[in-house]
C-alpha cells in the first residue's frame, strides 16, 4: 500500500476513465505550482492510515489478545487484506481509499504481533527467517507494483491482481506451517494454551526499553524519509515521471531492507544505537537535498535510499534476534510481542510530523 501511496492520493483514474490501462505518463506532472510537484495531501496521510490501527493493536495486545487463539487471528488477517485491495482498487475518493489502507493496517499489525509471538515456540533461528520473509515480502510487493504499472496495468487493476496473496497466507499457515510439537494436540490446543496464559507487563517488560528505544528512533528517521521526503525528491531532468520516481524509491528501499534482514545468518550487530545515528544522518542529508536541490542526479538518491533500507532492516533483525536470545524462555512470547511496538511507534511519530512538513514546503515553494 505504501508503494501505491502516491497513486492513491493522485487519484489518477477519473470517473469517466474506466480503462484497465494506466494513462500514458507525461514527462512532468502539474499538481501545483510548487517546485516539489506536490499532491494536495502528503503521502504521510497514507502512512498514518497504514500505521495507526497497527499501533493501537500492538498497544492493546498485551492486555487481551492472548484470549484469541492464533487461527482466528490469521483468518481475520486474510479477510482484511482481501477487503483492503478491493476497497482501494474500486475507490474514487481519497477517504474511501484510506479506509482500505486502514484494513491493511489491521491485517499487518495483527499478523506481525501474532507471528512474532509464535516464534517463541520455535528455535531462535526462525527470527532470522521471519525477518528475511518480511523483507522479501516488501521487495516482492514493491517490485510487482512497479513492474505491473510499468507494463501498462493501471494501479487499480494492479491491486486487484494481488488478491491471491491473502489466499496464500491462509494456505501457508493452515497447510504448510508445522506445529512445533507434532505429538501434541492441534495448534490451537498446543500453542493456544500457552498463548492464552495471562501475560502481564511486569513479567518481562523490565529491560525491554534498551531494545525498543533505538529501534523506534531508527524507524522514525526511516519513515520520515519514506513518507515525508520521497514525494518531495522530484527530479525533472529524467525520463521517469513523478509517480514512477516514487515507485522506484519504494522498491529500492525494500531491496535494502531485504538484504539486511537476511544478513543475520552471516553477521550479528549489537549496537542498534549506532544504526539510529546513521539513519538520522540520512534524514538530515536528504532533508538538505529537498531544501537546496544540490544533487545532480536521481541515481545518487537511489543509492542513498538503498543504504537507508539496509540500515532499517539491520536494526529490525538484530533487535528481535537479541530479544529472542537474551530473554528467558517463559517471558519470550510476551517480550517478542511487546518489542514490536518499537517500529510502529517510530513510524506513527514520523507520519504525524511529515504531514505539516509537506504543507509547509509545498506552500512556501
Amino acid at each position: 500500500m505504501l508503494s501505491a501511496a502516491h497513486d492513491i492520493l493522485k487519484n489518477q483514474r477519473a470517473p469517466e476513465n474506466n480503462s484497465h490501462v494506466d494513462p500514458e505518463p507525461t514527462p512532468t506532472s502539474h499538481n501545483s505550482t510548487s517546485r516539489y510537484d506536490c499532491n494536495p495531501v502528503s503521502t504521510a496521510a497514507v502512512l498514518l492510515a497504514d500505521i495507526l490501527p497497527t499501533f493501537i493493536i500492538k498497544m492493546l495486545a498485551p492486555f487481551g489478545l492472548h484470549l484469541l487463539p492464533y487461527s482466528p487471528r490469521i483468518i481475520l488477517c486474510g479477510a482484511c487484506t482481501a477487503s483492503s485491495f478491493l476497497l482501494v482498487a474500486f475507490s474514487q475518493e481519497v477517504m474511501t481509499s484510506l479506509s482500505g489502507v486502514v484494513l491493511t493496517s489491521i491485517s499487518c499489525g495483527l499478523g506481525e504481533i501474532t507471528f512474532l509471538a509464535l516464534t517463541a515456540f520455535y528455535p531462535s533461528e526462525v527470527v532470522s527467517w521471519w525477518s528475511s520473509g518480511t523483507g522479501g515480502a516488501g521487495v516482492l510487493g514493491a517490485l510487482s507494483y512497479l513492474g505491473l504499472t510499468l507494463v501498462g496495468l493501471s494501479p487499480e487493476n494492479t491491486l486487484i491482481s494481488m488478491l491471491g496473496i491473502p489466499v496464500l497466507l491462509l494456505a501457508t499457515y493452515f497447510l504448510l506451517l508445522k506445529s512445533p510439537d507434532s505429538s501434541a494436540c492441534q495448534r490451537d490446543g498446543a500453542l493456544g494454551t500457552s498463548a492464552q496464559r495471562p501475560l502481564t507487563a511486569g513479567e518481562s517488560s523490565k529491560g525491554l526499553l534498551k531494545y525498543i528505544v533505538p529501534l523506534t528512533l531508527v524507524y522514525f528517521a526511516e519513515y520520515f524519509i519514506n513518507q515525508g521526503l520521497f514525494e518531495l525528491l522530484f527530479f525533472r531532468n529524467t525520463s521517469l515521471n513523478h509517480a514512477q520516481q516514487y515507485r522506484w524509491y519504494q522498491m529500492l528501499y525494500q531491496v535494502g531492507v531485504f538484504v539486511s534482514r537476511s544478513s543475520l545468518r552471516c553477521c550479528h550487530f549489537r549496537f542498534i544505537w549506532l544504526l539510529a545515528v546513521l539513519q538520522f544522518l540520512n534524514l538530515g542529508f536528504l532533508m538538505a537535498e529537498v531544501w537546496f536541490s544540490f544533487l545532480p542526479s536521481i541515481y545518487l538518491v537511489f543509492l542513498i535510499i538503498l543504504y537507508e533500507g539496509c540500515l532499517g532492516g539491520a536494526a529490525y533483525v538484530n533487535t528481535f534476534h537479541r530479544v529472542a536470545v537474551e530473554t528467558q524462555d517463559e517471558h519470550r512470547e510476551f517480550a517478542m510481542a511487546t518489542a514490536c511496538i518499537a517500529d510502529t511507534l517510530g513510524i506513527s511519530l514520523s507520519g504525524a510530523l511529515a504531514l505539516p512538513l509537506h504543507d509547509f514546503l509545498c506552500q512556501s515553494h
